[in-house]
């Protein structure tokens, strides 16, 4: 289905990712809603903006729609953001047939936090797990960005 989100979600351990991170950004991201699983989102990436919505995660699943808007729209959009904000810089590390892993480093009240996600097709679909993977988190809530934002990582 078009806007279907497939991810698997991992701890990191060590920085070995960064050997092969071809790109970073860097990501500031508030939520203006999460009820239910759904959630909205703005995100400002370096000096990009983006407004997305997802819907509950069914599996590995979840409906996501995203679109650019103007920074700034994004910046004033950020101050309607809840409580609690997520900022890190993202590590983009690709591999061979297109895909990527998404290998975030959370900075602020979630320092500390290393995450790797990779977007597949399906949810059967294999994928390389380098060794810098740890434990997978994907379907824990307590590692979802909207989770994060109120009740940081530090405090746990």
């Amino acid at each position: 289905m078009k806007n279907t989100e497939i991810e698997r979600k991992f701890l990191v351990r060590g920085c070995g990712y960064r050997k092969d991170t071809v790109k970073q950004y860097r990501i500031r991201q508030g939520y203006i809603a999460h009820d239910g699983g759904n959630t909205v989102r703005i995100r400002i990436r370096d000096d990009e903006g983006f407004l997305t919505i997802k819907g509950p995660t069914v599996g590995l699943s979840r409906f996501e729609w995203e679109t650019k808007i103007r920074l700034e729209d994004a910046e004033a959009l950020f101050t309607l953001a809840k409580s609690g904000r997520i900022e890190k810089i993202r590590n983009i590390v690709p591999l061979p047939d297109g895909r990527k892993w998404e290998v975030d480093e959370f900075l602020g009240e979630n320092e500390g936090l290393v995450m790797a996600e990779i977007e597949l097709r399906s949810e059967d679909e294999d994928f390389p797990r380098p060794g810098w993977l740890a434990e997978e988190v994907t379907g824990d809530r307590r590692y979802y960005n909207s989770y994060l934002s109120v009740n940081p990582f530090k405090k746990w």
